[in-house]
């Protein structure tokens, strides 16, 4: 016979600082400081991923080559969250994948004022005056 699980229940609150390493940095100080995206290219499959990566996931090869991408793209995915929790950044958030222009990996963010959500359609990158380093620099993507 199995024993019926136990649960404990609790709270925890662990703060905590990381670095977002040169990479990160470089993309988020951008974001901050000219309002731009950038991604990096892989010199070997010629990829450019956003957010940048310093390593390709495919070839294995140092990617120094930065490259400017968007700020429009195409909606390659979406959804809501179905439920609220104090982790999300605005109430009832929609989010999509959005592969910027020059860009060929889609990135995780923000809709806002989108009717009619289908994918293909064209968005653009809307962002906050107050910047402070962090990919909610971009505030949302609307319709292009």
């Amino acid at each position: 016979m199995t024993p019926e699980p136990l649960v404990h229940e609790s709270r925890i609150k662990v703060p905590y600082r990381w670095s977002a390493g040169e990479t990160g940095t470089r993309f988020l100080a951008g974001l901050r400081d000219e309002g731009r995206i950038r991604g990096t290219r892989c010199p070997g499959c010629r990829k450019a991923y956003v957010p940048p990566r310093r390593d390709c996931p495919a070839c294995f090869m140092r990617c120094r080559e930065w490259v400017e991408v968007g700020p429009e793209g195409t909606l390659v995915s979406f959804t809501r969250a179905g439920y609220e929790t104090a982790a999300q950044p605005v109430r009832s958030p929609v989010y999509g994948l959005i592969r910027l222009d020059g860009a060929d990996t889609a990135m995780l963010h923000l809709l806002s004022g989108i009717e009619g959500l289908r994918t293909g359609m064209r968005v653009r990158a809307v962002f906050r005056e107050e910047r402070r380093g962090s990919v909610l620099d971009i505030r949302h993507f609307e319709p292009a």
